[in-house]
């Protein structure tokens, strides 16, 4: 045994193992891309009420697996079916209260009142369907992608909060809000930074929501980054 173990020792020295022909021998021909997603976006309120306006920052987290599934043989047009969850929030000029009989009633502050808060957010599990393009290879990480696609999320808990000169106003899981939302993805760009945005093709408010007698039909807009890894 020990003559064997100081055999390979002269064997390793005078032969050494070329580390490109390993590099070679573990290309994976088979890869898969951009598995895991991290996103943050700038959250917009589309189809808004008369008068209805954002303030601050209204913003998107957004994190979750997406199974890639190559199409081709070089494995540069593939399908992405995933599982996500996202927590966004939307300050805007919107009151969440409820009036003398109980029921959920929406109205637009005045300029003249002043209020420190008056957010809605919303907490989401996500279900997204991307085309996706790009021109990597086995051997290229840094590589030019368009992916386009379908989301359907669920809101699983939301809330609104005012903060101001009526005092605390706090709401869990407001009655009219529309639990399922969907809408169109794309994501482009290259290497790390990715421009991403989302466009939601339903209401975030039901029919039975009114404000002003008028129903409140607005809609999500995101703009923001995508980070892929792996």
């Amino acid at each position: 045994m020990q003559r064997l173990f100081i055999f390979s020792c002269f064997f390793l020295l005078y032969f050494p193992i070329n580390a490109q022909e390993v590099t070679d021998v573990i290309i994976d021909s088979l890869y898969r891309e951009d598995q895991f997603y991290l996103g943050v976006t700038y959250n917009l309120l589309g189809h808004s009420p008369k008068d209805l306006s954002q303030s601050g920052f209204s913003g998107g987290y957004h994190l979750g697996f997406i199974r890639d599934i190559p199409l081709n043989k070089n494995r540069n047009f593939a399908i992405g079916l995933g599982l996500g969850i996202s927590a966004n929030s939307y300050n805007q000029n919107l009151l969440i209260d409820k009036d003398a009989m109980g029921n959920m009633s929406y109205s637009i502050l005045e300029d003249n009142n002043t209020y420190s808060k008056n957010k809605l957010t919303t907490y989401l599990v996500e279900w997204p369907l991307e085309i996706r393009w790009r021109t990597s290879t086995p051997t290229e990480y840094k590589f030019w992608r368009i992916y386009s696609g379908f989301k359907l999320g669920y809101i699983f808990a939301h809330s609104s909060k005012y903060k101001g000169e009526l005092g605390d106003i706090k709401y869990q899981n407001v009655d009219h809000m529309n639990h399922l939302q969907y809408g169109l993805t794309l994501s482009v760009g290259y290497n790390t930074w990715n421009i991403h945005c989302y466009y939601t093709l339903n209401p975030i408010f039901s029919k039975a929501a009114y404000l002003n007698s008028g129903s409140i039909d607005m809609n999500v807009i995101k703009i923001g980054l995508m980070f892929y890894i792996l």
